[in-house]
């Protein structure tokens, strides 16, 4: 198997001055210093043979006497020389061959003006005169980057030259032969050697620029594959939060300064908790990627932005000049995924397969100046195709009044969850990755409707954010956790998710000191968790309240990492403890790319410095896989599922019975 080019250069780079070069990377050499080279070349003729042809003056000096012959060979040697130099390098000949020529032309040119001056009469001046030899040794030599074998060939003829001269034509004394003689052969051997080093260290120079660039590739290859990891869902391929964001925001302002109408369409896949409770999460993933190719492909036909909203929620951007519009692509959307029949035999209606709930809202029917405000529409009209039986559409009106009421339904319930204790909190352990050992738990809020059905958090999760009642719901989280899960209990630590909204309205950090001092919890034991999200960098309160938070002594975990809210100007925007991977690129491990991915988010964050969660942990296979690799904590059902206090603190005791019947036994 043919080594990679940077790895031929880190071999050549540690060879030995003696040892053979690599016949692939000088013809590298050659192909890619050729245009410099030529540049050079021309530039090197030029200079020497206006050079040559000056000399003249000097032959009038001190042989005049055969100036005549001397000037005209001067003259059309050197003319010679620039004219066809020219003409073989505009012609494209190869550098090799071109600098053969010019070592030829300084041999020729050395060798007539060394023939003509030994006809002279002036013996003595023709003998000092003939010290000016070593100049075309210097040229060969120094002047022209001629190859160490060209230089030693051209200025030994050069040096043999003279030398026979010496001896048969110029009568001079012992002394004079000796001394030039030395000079000669000292200037040739120097000039060789410096010849040597000077074409070895522009190969070097070479070598190193050209894995500098590698390098470079690599860095910018890795940039852009962070850069679609910042912007593209890991388990779907879709584009994520952050990227549908900029490109939701690009939208707003297309049609707040030019007028280009355009629509949100949220889509969510019904009872799909349902289906992932019995199906298991794999099938939940494979059907979540079914369904994304189904939405990329109604997006392509009619020249969408689709992207994963979160969960089993979808988003896609389109432009469009009415309602109807707007309502005839939602429509589009709804049917490809009903025509997937993917079965779902444990829905409480009557149909068996996957279908979708299908929200949308057009620009021009959103009062306001707010992108979020069209968002929230389409979450309306969402959940009002919930609340009608589902696998249906519906397209925000202002002017109806029902949705709107469904809304404020939802709100209402949420408002009044605390007072009627509808609200409560189930636990989920987290295990140390080496010894198993639980050493936290994330504590998760569940509600119930009067009628006793639970509600899904996904749905008033996000209502309580807007309303403002998440504020109270998270003091009473925090408040709940640190009762239920750490006082009296041999449990480590407990994490609680908090919104950002929570920090906008100032004291949630000295509610969280009054809890602490009320419950008697040590700061340390409870941890914050907020999901990766561009509020975190964008607003000044929430990177206030976190640091409040931090003082107080209390962790910080980063949740959902990689989904591409914020990327990874999270992890430097704040010091955070730990920092929880999605579980989407665990089950994407599956396949080597998705491997590779995992493994760099972890080397990334490992070099951040905080800690890791790794969350989706379902398989005995997931687990394993995650054994060989730099994970510190594992959270996941085939770890434990969400349980209510009672349950749990069973589950704690029974793992640390578990030890002791195994000795005693």
């Amino acid at each position: 198997m043919q080594p990679s080019l940077a790895a031929q250069i880190d071999g050549e780079l540690t060879k030995r001055w003696h040892e053979p070069r690599s016949a692939p990377l000088r013809a590298l050499y050659v192909e890619r210093l050729g245009e410099a080279q030529r540049r050079d070349v021309r530039v090197a003729v030029w200079i020497v043979g206006i050079l040559y042809m000056l000399f003249a003056v000097t032959d009038a000096v001190l042989i005049g006497d055969v100036l005549l012959y001397t000037a005209a060979a001067r003259l059309a040697i050197g003319l010679g020389f620039i004219v066809g130099m020219e003409l073989r390098i505009g012609r494209g000949v190869p550098l090799p061959l071109i600098d053969r020529q010019c070592a030829a032309a300084v041999v020729v040119g050395y060798a007539t003006w060394l023939w003509l001056s030994s006809y002279s009469h002036h013996h003595l001046s023709a003998s000092y005169y003939m010290t000016f030899g070593i100049i075309f040794m210097m040229v060969s030599n120094l002047f022209f980057n001629f190859g160490f074998r060209l230089a030693l060939v051209t200025s030994g003829v050069i040096a043999a030259s003279f030398l026979g001269a010496l001896a048969t034509v110029f009568p001079v004394s012992y002394e004079y032969a000796v001394a030039v003689g030395t000079l000669y052969l000292s200037t040739y051997v120097l000039t060789l050697y410096v010849n040597w080093k000077l074409n070895r260290e522009r190969y070097r120079v070479f070598l190193n620029a050209v894995r500098a660039e590698l390098q470079q590739e690599e860095v910018v290859e890795r940039g852009a594959a962070l850069l679609r990891l910042s912007t593209t869902d890991a388990m779907t391929g879709l584009a994520n939060r952050r990227a549908i964001d900029e490109a939701l925001r690009a939208h707003w302002e297309a049609w707040q300064g030019r007028g280009h109408g355009f629509g949100v369409v949220l889509i969510d896949i019904d009872y799909f908790k349902l289906f992932n409770d019995h199906y298991g999460h794999q099938e939940g993933d494979r059907c979540l990627v079914a369904v994304a190719a189904a939405l990329e492909r109604v997006a392509a036909e009619r020249g969408c932005i689709v992207g994963r909203f979160g969960g089993e929620e979808f988003i896609v951007l389109a432009r469009s000049e009415s309602r109807r519009q707007m309502a005839g692509i939602a429509e589009a959307i709804r049917g490809a995924i009903e025509i997937l029949c993917l079965p779902h035999c444990q829905r409480p209606d009557r149909c068996e397969t996957i279908t979708v709930s299908v929200g949308a809202a057009f620009s021009a029917d959103v009062a306001g100046n707010k992108v979020e405000r069209l968002v929230t529409e389409a979450d309306r009209a969402l959940y009002a195709a919930k609340a009608s039986d589902r696998n249906c559409v519906r397209v925000f009106d202002r002017d109806d009044p029902g949705q709107l009421g469904l809304y404020e339904s939802v709100a209402d319930l949420v408002r009044t969850a605390l007072a009627q204790d509808r609200v409560s909190l189930v636990y989920q352990p987290i295990l140390d990755a080496r010894t198993g050992a639980v050493v936290a738990a994330e504590a998760l809020m569940r509600l119930t409707a009067p009628d006793g059905a639970p509600v899904s958090p996904a749905v008033f999760i996000p209502v309580a954010e807007r309303t403002g009642a998440i504020v109270e719901l998270g003091k009473w989280a925090v408040r709940t956790a640190c009762r239920e899960a750490l006082v009296g209990a041999g449990l480590r630590r407990v994490s609680v998710n908090v919104s950002a909204a929570q920090f906008r309205v100032p004291g949630f950090a000295l509610a969280v000191a009054g809890i602490l001092a009320e419950t008697g919890i040590a700061a340390g034991r409870v941890a914050v968790e907020v999901t990766e999200g561009h509020e975190i960098e964008t607003q000044d309160a929430v990177m206030q309240g976190l640091a409040e938070l931090r003082d107080l002594g209390v962790k910080l975990w980063l949740d959902d990492f990689g989904t591409g809210f914020a990327g990874l100007s999270c992890l430097r925007s704040l010091p955070f403890d730990v920092v929880k991977i999605d579980r989407s690129f665990l089950h994407a491990a599956e396949t080597p790319q998705g491997a590779r991915m995992l493994e760099d988010i972890l080397g990334l964050v490992r070099n951040a410095g905080p800690a890791t969660v790794v969350e989706g942990v379902e398989t005995d296979a997931q687990r394993a896989f995650l054994a060989a690799r730099p994970v510190d904590m594992l959270q996941g059902y085939r770890l434990g599922r969400p349980m209510p206090a009672e349950a749990f603190q069973a589950f704690l005791r029974e793992r640390e019975e578990a030890p002791a019947r195994s000795l005693s036994a």
